[in-house]
């Protein structure tokens, strides 16, 4: 679990198809390689990855098939050349963002990026290649002022389509200069993980399994005579 906050920039380097070398910078490794252990968990743009090999001044690790398929980590020629880099929330840290699973749910391509007064307004949509993914697994959790992680930076949704065929963020200085949003060009991917609160909520609304279940759990006066409420 991680909550969208990046503490670090890196570098990728695919060693073989499916291993995975992660380079720190070196003016913030630290703030990654402290106390970072063999089996550690790291959200590499957004993406959960388990920690194989401790370096010097980076990782290893071991991507699946479905990670290489589902995210931007077999395509770096599509985004930018450094990834963000946050390790797992540990209990009892602060929650300054949302609750991040790093399970991307699919890709997404920068529209434009405009500078305003206050911040820099960045529009997301399908790459034209994957808009079936889009529609399968995020478009419907796409709401206004809802959250979601885009390169695993935890933002909030300005602005969507009914449809949820796009959406826009308003990032702030300090996260533009700090992660890669700030290296995006247009029509380069990126990784995008919905909130998974709005997941739960879908399938308690939709699964009859789940709707029978609590037709079952019916609080009735017998029911709290048997469990010692009077």
């Amino acid at each position: 679990m991680f909550t969208g906050l990046v503490q670090s920039l890196g570098n990728l380097r695919l060693l073989t198809d499916d291993r995975l070398e992660v380079l720190c910078s070196s003016s913030d490794a630290l703030a990654i390689l402290t106390d970072l252990t063999i089996g550690d968990s790291v959200a590499v743009d957004g993406a959960c990855l388990t920690v194989e090999e401790i370096l010097p001044q980076g990782f290893i690790v071991t991507v699946s098939p479905e990670t290489i398929n589902r995210t931007t980590i077999g395509q770096r020629d599509r985004t930018s050349t450094r990834a963000n880099l946050e390790t797992s929330l540990r209990v009892g840290g602060k929650i300054g963002g949302h609750f991040v699973t790093g399970h991307i749910d699919g890709i997404g391509r920068l529209v434009s990026s405009k500078a305003t007064a206050t911040s820099w307004e960045m529009r997301f949509a399908a790459p034209q290649s994957l808009t079936e993914q889009w529609a399968d697994y995020l478009s419907r959790y796409l709401v206004s002022k809802g959250s979601i992680a885009v390169n695993g930076v935890s933002l909030t949704i300005a602005d969507c389509d009914a449809g949820g065929n796009w959406f826009t963020v308003a990032v702030i200085p300090h996260t533009y200069e700090y992660t890669n949003l700030s290296q995006l060009q247009p029509d380069e991917w990126v990784n995008l993980e919905a909130d998974i609160l709005g997941k739960y909520v879908e399938k308690l609304m939709v699964s009859p399994q789940a709707h029978a279940h609590r037709q079952r759990e019916v609080i009735t006066p017998d029911f709290l005579a048997a469990n010692g409420y009077s």
